[in-house]
This record gives structure tokens, C-alpha cells and sequence, in this order.
């Protein structure tokens, strides 16, 4: 199998083996519409590998049951019970399922997640108008079918537009069509939130199983509620993201590092392969890759990639040394002529209880690695240059300039730092990679990430970040 591959520009990033589960998707041994207890009709997400789409597809089959049971065309279209899918799974309004929306959440993790639930429900949204307007289900099953369908729907939280409760409850509704209903609105909602947390949402594949006491997603309702509780009461950490992750590719993992391995696949975090200055810090994102390598792909075990150092503060910590001495008024002049790489490599590291991974770079002949987990870490510490928030006024009066070498930072054990209040400018050469990496190797305490470097961005990156201590300037 190939080495899987991300590229960044003109960089990539390999590791591992390259893994197709696309054969998997949308195979499944049942039908979502059977025959169950009592010789009734009822719905079920039959045992199987998803995708999202997949899964709209499937509760497609609940809408058009509902729509023959109201007795099709209601008033000409099946868009006033879409048009409550939506408030539902919007993220402000008072029929919102998750309003995130008023809340305003300031932390990072909860602002992106809240973009996040925007465009899930959105697109949820979109393609459950698609994917009626095909009439798939009553090709499939015919009117007499999907108007016997009829189970229990035990929720009682979704609230419906006037125009949706005058359909449900009107005279040809009743209980039996607003069970439906009811489930259809929830498994969406589920649905929405299960993929909260991947970047490439759309992508992810997840194993559902049948439970008896479960329908469709509703397994996932105990981690979903321990996820949003810590969301609303902000306090989402990136290590409970990849917690509630785990519970919903059912990967079986029960403790959390920063990323995961499972049988579908590789999660790490989202900016693995984006650019480190606007990259998302607490999103995930799901690749096809076998990191940890099996002879099959069915035999890939789910493993927790964890931290070199689970608490960093404790981590060995060197000096970056006094450098070059310069001036913070001509730091654009330091960028360094450096040797580019122009590939990084992800190495595992199997050979104790824990599982971690190395960021590696070949420069002049050396390797020089960092483990990926600081690099993540690094990252969310990072700060970016503050326009608004600062003025000179405010600046704190540092004690030194000084100008670093990429290789004699990274060449140092530990974590880098420096005991003085003075600026640490090091440049990259515009090289990503290398800027990845050093978020690996620098203590992550006062770490300002550069895009220009030119003098307006230095004046703001002098006063940004904690306004205090040693401050490293990464360009």
C-alpha cells in the first residue's frame, strides 16, 4: 500500500499506509424499513459503516412515510416540515436544537465549534431537500409500505414552526405521524452533533451497530450529552473533543491522548497539513491512513496517540541561548538562508505502553524531530499578532533582541526556552513545515505566529501574547 500523503503548498506530509474504505460505505446486510416486534413496520439504521449523506438518505425514508401518511401533496410540497428541519437545526432562533448562536461563546474551542454547527446544519439542511425531491423511498417501498410505518418515538424536546405543528396535528396527522416526525427531527439533530467534532465532516466514516434499546444514532446520546454539557459550560477542552470523537466512530477507546487510530482510519487534529497561522486548533480531522501498520486493513486496532510529555510544564526545558544580537525595529532582516525541506514524516512509536509520534524534517543531512502531540499543543498555545487590542502604550520594555537559527532550536533537547524577558525572533524562511515543527520544540507559553514579518505586524506581535516573560516570534 502507498504511503498516504498531505500537501501543504508545495510541502507534503507522509506517513503510514493509504486505505480505501469506500467499498465499505453504504453496504448493509438489512433494510432501514423491516418488519419488527408485533409483525409492525418500523424504522432502524441496519448494522454498517456511514457517511453522513448516507445517513440523510436513510431518514429520508421517515420523511416520505410521513408524507404519505399526511396524504401527499399537503398543500403542494413537503417544504413547510423541511423548513422546521431547519430552525431546528439552526444555532439561533427559539426553535434551535443547540443555541449557540445567542450565547456568543468567546473560548476558542466554543467559537469553533460553533461555525462548526452552522454549516453541519446547513448543509444537513440542503441535502435533505436533494434527496426528497428524488422520491427514493417511494420508488422503493410504494405508498402501501411506507403508510404502515409506525413506532414510538421517546423525545420530547423538538419544538415545530406553527405551519409544521397545523400539518402533524391537522386532520390528517395525529400521534402516529408526529412520532414520526419527532425521530426524524432527533436522529438530525444526533446526526449534527456527532460530527461537531471533524473539520472534513463530510468525510468521516462511522460504524453504526444495533442496539435494542437504541434507535439509529441514539446510542450516542450519553456521549453527546457529556460533550455539550462541557461546551455550554465552556469548558470544552481539545482532549474532551477527541474523547466524544472516539464515541462516535464507535472506536472502543475508552482513554483520550490528542489523535486516535481506529478501524476506518486516523483522526488528528485539523491543522496537520494546513497553514499553522489560520488553522483550526481544536477540530479534528479524519485521514485514510493505517498509521499504526497491520498486515490487513481489517485487523486495524484502535490505539490513543498520546503525548510525549502529558504535562508539559513538567517537560525537560533548555535554553535557546543568546543568539544573534539585533534590534527589534530591523528583525525582517534575520530571515535565515536556510536549506527548505520539503517533506515531513509521521514516525510511530510502539515500543512502551504508550503510543506516540514524531514529526520529523531532514535538513543539510540531519533529522531533526519533535513529537506531534507538543506540535498540536504548541499550536493552541500560539498567539497571533493583536492589531486592536494592544498600543505601544501598553508594550512591555524587553531586556534583549535576539535573532535564532532554526537548527540550533530544534537541535536541542527538551523544550526550548529562555529565562529572560527578551524577544526570540527565528524565521522559517517562509517554510511551513519548519514553522510546524517549532511549534514542537518552543515551550508553549508566549509564542507569536508571524505571516510577514513586516513592521506593522512586529509592532503588534511585540505587544501580543501573554505581555509578559520571554516571547518567541516564529515567521
Amino acid at each position: 500500500m502507498p504511503a498516504y500523503q498531505l500537501h501543504l503548498k508545495d510541502k507534503r506530509i507522509e506517513w503510514g499506509n493509504a486505505i480505501d474504505v469506500e467499498y465499505l460505505i453504504g453496504t448493509y446486510s438489512q433494510d432501514s424499513i423491516r418488519t419488527g416486534e408485533n409483525a409492525a413496520l418500523n424504522w432502524k439504521l441496519p448494522d454498517g459503516i456511514y457517511r453522513a449523506k448516507e445517513v440523510v438518505i436513510e431518514l429520508d425514508k421517515l420523511l416520505e412515510a410521513i408524507l404519505v401518511q399526511l396524504g401527499e401533496p399537503i398543500d403542494g410540497n413537503p417544504s413547510v416540515l423541511l423548513d422546521s428541519l431547519q430552525a431546528n437545526l439552526a444555532i439561533s432562533g427559539d426553535l434551535s436544537s443547540l443555541p449557540l448562536g445567542p450565547l456568543a461563546l468567546k473560548d476558542k474551542a466554543g467559537v469553533e465549534i460553533t461555525a462548526q454547527a452552522a454549516r453541519i446544519g446547513e448543509q444537513l439542511v440542503l441535502w435533505a431537500r436533494e434527496i426528497n425531491s428524488e422520491k427514493r423511498a417511494l420508488a422503493q417501498y410504494g405508498p402501501e409500505t411506507l403508510g404502515e410505518l409506525e413506532f414510538r418515538s421517546h423525545c420530547y424536546g423538538h419544538t415545530l414552526i406553527p405551519e409544521a405543528i397545523a400539518q402533524v396535528w391537522g386532520p390528517a396527522g395525529g400521534p402516529k405521524v408526529m412520532q414520526l416526525y419527532n425521530e426524524y427531527l432527533h436522529q438530525f439533530v444526533l446526526l449534527r452533533d456527532a460530527l461537531l467534532p471533524f473539520a472534513n465532516w463530510e468525510q468521516v466514516p462511522f460504524e453504526v451497530k444495533e442496539h435494542t434499546q437504541f434507535k439509529g444514532l441514539r446510542f450516542l446520546e450519553p456521549a453527546r450529552k457529556i460533550f455539550l454539557t462541557q461546551l455550554l459550560g465552556k469548558e470544552l477542552t481539545h482532549k474532551a473533543i477527541v474523547q466524544y470523537a472516539q464515541s462516535v466512530v464507535s472506536s472502543g477507546l475508552t482513554s483520550a491522548g490528542y489523535g486516535f487510530q481506529y478501524s476506518l482510519g486516523t483522526v488528528f487534529p485539523a491543522g496537520l497539513g494546513e497553514s499553522a497561522g489560520t488553522a483550526s486548533r481544536y477540530l479534528l480531522k479524519w485521514h485514510p491512513v493505517q498509521t499504526i501498520e497491520t498486515e490487513d486493513t481489517q485487523d486495524l486496532v484502535a490505539i490513543s496517540f498520546e503525548y510525549e510529555y502529558d504535562d508539559y510544564y513538567a517537560a525537560p526545558r533548555r535554553e535557546a541561548g543568546a543568539g544573534i544580537p539585533g534590534s527589534k525595529d530591523h528583525l525582517r532582516v534575520a530571515e535565515a538562508n536556510i536549506d527548505s525541506p520539503s517533506v515531513a514524516r509521521l514516525l510511530p512509536n510502539t515500543d512502551s505502553d504508550r503510543t506516540t509520534v514524531r514529526f520529523s524534517l531532514e535538513r543539510e543531512g540531519h533529522a531533526f524531530t519533535v513529537d506531534l502531540g507538543q506540535l498540536f499543543r504548541g499550536h493552541r498555545f500560539s498567539y497571533r499578532p493583536e492589531q486592536n487590542n494592544h498600543s505601544k502604550d501598553t508594550a512591555v520594555e524587553r531586556t534583549s533582541t535576539s535573532i535564532h537559527q532554526v537548527a540550533d532550536i530544534l537541535s536541542h533537547p527538551g523544550l526550548v526556552t529562555n529565562t529572560d524577558a527578551g524577544v526570540h525572533f527565528i524565521s522559517t524562511g517562509g517554510n511551513e513545515l519548519v514553522q510546524w515543527a517549532l511549534l514542537g520544540k518552543l515551550y508553549p507559553e508566549n509564542v507569536v505566529l508571524l505571516d510577514k514579518g513586516d513592521q506593522e505586524e512586529l509592532e503588534a506581535a511585540l505587544v501580543s501574547g501573554k505581555g509578559c516573560g520571554t516571547q518567541f516570534l516564529v515567521l
